[in-house]
């Protein structure tokens, strides 16, 4: 695309992350005392919250358990890992294995309650 022209169908912006989830209403609760804002439940056993900084994450119903790695994980950016990882622990999380830090700074593996990776990164 060339400076100063726009393709047919506009521009493309993530509105939401949606997580399949066994239990909605505790994942999202969940997410909601970690990053903030409000848990709400929808129709149809959906969820979200609206965190600060965005953007929406849902939780969409399913009967599935999780069993394999994610295909994709998001990074939370923090000041201090260890007081994130014993946050998100006191809510529910997992911390796998230690802090690893490389060229591009400091990282620490989680899971959410239902099993799904995130890291927390400095």
């Amino acid at each position: 695309m060339r400076v100063g022209t726009r393709e047919p169908g506009g521009d493309v912006r993530l509105e939401q992350i949606v997580i399949d989830s066994n239990e909605p209403a505790r994942l999202v609760r969940f997410w909601a005392e970690l990053l903030g804002g409000e848990p709400v439940e929808r129709a149809h056993g959906w969820a979200h919250v609206e965190p600060p900084g965005g953007p929406r994450m849902s939780f969409q119903p399913v009967p599935e358990r999780k069993d394999v790695k994610n295909r994709l994980h998001l990074d939370f950016e923090v000041d201090d890992i260890e007081a994130a990882v014993v946050k998100a622990v006191n809510l529910g999380g997992t911390r796998e294995g230690v802090v690893h830090t490389d060229e591009q700074g400091s990282f620490q593996v989680m899971r959410d309650p239902e099993g799904n990776e995130f890291c927390f990164v400095r």
